[in-house]
């Protein structure tokens, strides 16, 4: 070889644009996640939900004992509900960029301090209001970020098998806090303090022991940027991916908001419907409702994964025929049309869980209607497990929805946008109470199973012309 000729030496590849770009700062590697560490971020998510729920069947107690109006313990109710907003908007976004863990350690122990605050309000509507404030805002914390670090823990579960995880043990959090709040304002000592001592009691350890749960997001490392570029960055965690945003309107949006407005229909409207036929038993009979709706959400959860696993499996298929279409060229193409077949009716198909859940919804909402008229304690514990199944098929579809949608930067945004829509539901009984001045709650909850008509029309629609997105890798 001559001389002069050199080999040329080997140079370093160039940063992809992905990479250099700004508004990606390099972030450092996550540890491996032990395979039961998700069941301590699960347990926060489980006492959040405790928190949350302890109060609904208490709304009987604050009536008779603290002599609050129908409408004073419903607003008790849309207190929570705001204070979940920013809890749920902004706790998810933070998450992504600094991190699972301190977020969540910070929501669980808000959760312990609204109790502490509850206990002492008992005769102070503002302090209530305070405290449904402060539940709320740690509610959506758990909701947001405990969902997106369970999937993130699980592993290599499928995701049905995670947003089952998660619904599991918010479900079980929401129906053992009422059951266990509603048996001592029934039964145990100074009712209006004892529900929030149990409720302290299981939550005050679980901040130190998250500590030693792996962290799946760790902290971006810190770019140069103005607020400005912070907002925008945070807004951009919250917008649904362009591929998404019409299913998201067909199928999500319709439905997120009978997940909780079909928990308040059961265990605060009918509750206070019917409460004048069964005397002082009234905050026992609210604990029996609220329970036997989540525990029938929680019974009937794995029927909408089941919903969905027809649908996910043709989706992957078709995936693996696209794939083989570059490898095996004429035959690969057969198998991709073959795949676009199956595209459509995986679409159609993946859509049952929603449309199962909004059939329910339907039937839970007209059950109401006629109980309106018939005020009967039995008739409603039967609607109380209808829209209870409505609620557990509802919650992991709409879960497994966002899942697919979100990528793992906006993962925990989506589902407390997700989240968010699903708890404007739970507005329903202020509304109705706010409401009944002018109009009787017949003619209300009439117009509310017209209103579930209407977004089961919306769902089925949504599910036969859109195609569920493959999931984020």
């Amino acid at each position: 070889m001559p001389r002069t000729q050199r080999m040329p030496e080997p140079r370093q590849a160039a940063p992809s644009p992905a990479t250099a770009s700004a508004h990606a700062p390099a972030r450092a590697p996550a540890p491996a996640p032990r395979p039961d560490s998700w069941r301590t971020v699960a347990a926060a998510m489980f006492a959040c939900g405790w928190g949350g729920n302890q109060f609904t069947p208490l709304l009987l107690m604050y009536r008779r004992l603290g002599g609050y109006s129908t409408l004073s313990v419903d607003a008790f109710l849309g207190a929570y509900v705001v204070g979940l907003v920013p809890g749920l908007l902004l706790a998810g976004p933070v998450s992504d960029r600094r991190g699972r863990r301190p977020v969540l350690v910070a929501g669980t122990a808000a959760s312990a301090v609204a109790s502490l605050v509850l206990s002492f309000g008992g005769q102070s509507a503002w302090l209530i209001y305070a405290g449904r404030l402060i539940t709320g805002f740690a509610v959506g914390i758990a909701m947001s970020v405990g969902s997106s670090w369970v999937k993130e823990l699980s592993g290599g579960a499928d995701g049905g098998l995670a947003a089952r995880r998660s619904s599991l043990f918010q479900t079980a959090g929401f129906g053992l806090g009422a059951g266990v709040a509603g048996v001592l304002a029934q039964w145990g000592p100074w009712p209006m303090v004892s529900p929030y001592a149990a409720h302290l009691l299981i939550t005050v350890a679980i901040p130190v022991l998250l500590l030693r749960v792996p962290e799946t997001r760790p902290p971006l490392a810190h770019a140069a940027g103005s607020v400005r570029q912070l907002l925008t960055a945070l807004v951009d965690d919250l917008r649904v991916p362009a591929p998404a945003r019409r299913r998201f309107r067909l199928v999500v949006l319709p439905m997120a908001p009978w997940v909780f407005g079909a928990a308040g229909l059961a265990y605060a409207v009918m509750p206070q419907l019917v409460g004048f036929r069964v005397g002082d038993w009234g905050p026992a009979y609210a604990t029996g409702l609220t329970v036997l709706a989540l525990g029938t959400g929680a019974a009937v959860q794995p029927v909408a994964r089941w919903l969905h696993g027809d649908g996910e499996n043709r989706g992957a298929e078709n995936r693996g025929a696209e794939n083989r279409e570059g490898r095996n060229g004429e035959a690969g193409k057969g198998e991709a049309a073959k795949g676009e077949a199956a595209k459509g009716e995986a679409g159609t198909r993946t859509g049952r869980a929603p449309v199962a859940a909004m059939a329910v919804m339907l039937l839970g909402a007209a059950l109401c209607a006629a109980n309106a008229v018939l005020l009967s304690p039995w008739l409603a514990a039967v609607t109380a497990a209808v829209l209870g199944a409505g609620y557990g098929i509802a919650v992991v579809s709409g879960l497994l929805e966002i899942q697919r949608m979100a990528g793992p930067d906006d993962l925990a945004g989506l589902t407390g946008i997700y989240y968010m829509l699903a708890y404007a539901g739970f507005l329903l009984p202020t509304v109705l109470a706010t409401l009944s001045s002018w109009l009787s709650y017949p003619v209300m909850l009439a117009a509310v199973a017209a209103a579930a008509l209407v977004c089961l029309g919306l769902v089925v629609t949504g599910a036969r012309v859109t195609r569920p997105p493959a999931p984020a890798r």
